[in-house]
C-alpha cells in the first residue's frame, strides 16, 4: 500500500471545552466545519483509494467536507468509550481522582449500553482496523487509505501500528482537523507526518484556545 492517512474530525462544542466525547453524537461547530474544508489542500496530492470513517456524525461530516469520496463506515473506528466519564473534563475527574490517567487507569463504568473501555479493549479494536487496512491494501496497490476518526482512538491505533502498547498512545498529541500519515522505511513501520494542519494565518478567524478531547 501507499500510506495510511489519519484524519481527526473537526471541532465540536465538547472538543473545544475539553469534555470527553465518545458516543454522544455532537455536530461540528462552524469552526469545525471550516477545519474540515481546510483539509482539502492537505490531501490534494494524495492518491486515496479508500476512506474508512467512524459512524459518528462529526467524523462523517469531516470526510464529506474534506472531499473524500464514498467513505465506508467502520464501527470499530468509534472513539474510546469513556463510560461514566462521558461529557466530563479531565479537571473534573481529578477533583476526586487526583492522579487519574486515561491511558493507564481507563474509565469508570457507564450505562449498560456504554460501559466504558480499558486501554487493552481499545487496542484490540485498533488491531482489527489495522488488519482490515492490510486486507484492503492488498487490493489497492500503492495507493493510500484514509481513516477519519477520533483523537484517542487514532493515537492508540498509531501506537499499535508501531508495535507499542495501547497506553503508549499517550505519546502522540492530536489536534482537531489534523492530518497524520503512517508508512514504512526499509520495511519497518514509521510515522511520516504528524498532526499537520493548515497554518492559522490562512484561516479566516483565530482558532479557539483550550483542550481538545474525543
Amino acid at each position: 500500500m501507499g500510506e495510511l492517512i489519519l484524519i481527526r474530525h473537526g471541532e465540536t462544542e465538547w472538543s473545544r471545552s475539553g469534555q470527553h466525547t465518545s458516543y454522544t453524537d455532537l455536530p461540528l461547530t462552524p469552526y469545525g466545519e471550516h477545519q474540515a474544508r481546510a483539509l482539502t489542500p492537505l490531501l490534494a496530492d494524495r492518491r486515496i483509494a479508500l476512506t474508512l470513517v467512524s459512524p459518528s456524525a462529526r467524523a462523517r461530516r469531516t470526510a464529506e467536507l474534506a472531499g473524500l469520496a464514498a467513505p465506508h463506515v467502520i464501527s470499530d473506528l468509534h472513539e474510546w468509550d469513556y463510560g461514566g466519564y462521558e461529557g466530563v473534563t479531565t479537571d473534573e475527574i481529578r477533583r476526586t481522582r487526583p492522579d487519574w490517567n486515561l491511558w493507564t487507569d481507563g474509565v469508570d463504568p457507564g450505562p449498560q449500553t456504554h460501559p466504558g473501555e480499558t486501554p487493552a479493549e481499545v487496542g484490540a479494536r485498533a488491531d482489527r482496523v489495522l488488519a482490515e487496512v492490510a486486507r484492503e491494501a492488498d487490493r489497492n496497490g500503492d495507493e493510500d487509505i484514509a481513516l477519519v476518526a477520533h483523537s484517542h482512538f487514532l493515537r492508540v491505533l498509531t501506537a499499535r501500528y508501531l508495535g507499542l502498547t495501547p497506553a503508549e498512545g499517550t505519546l502522540f498529541q492530536l489536534a482537531t482537523g489534523a492530518v497524520s500519515r503512517l508508512g514504512t522505511e526499509h520495511g519497518k513501520p514509521v510515522i511520516t507526518a504528524w498532526n499537520v494542519t493548515l497554518p492559522e494565518s490562512l484561516f479566516p478567524w483565530t482558532a479557539p484556545d483550550g483542550p481538545q478531547r474525543g
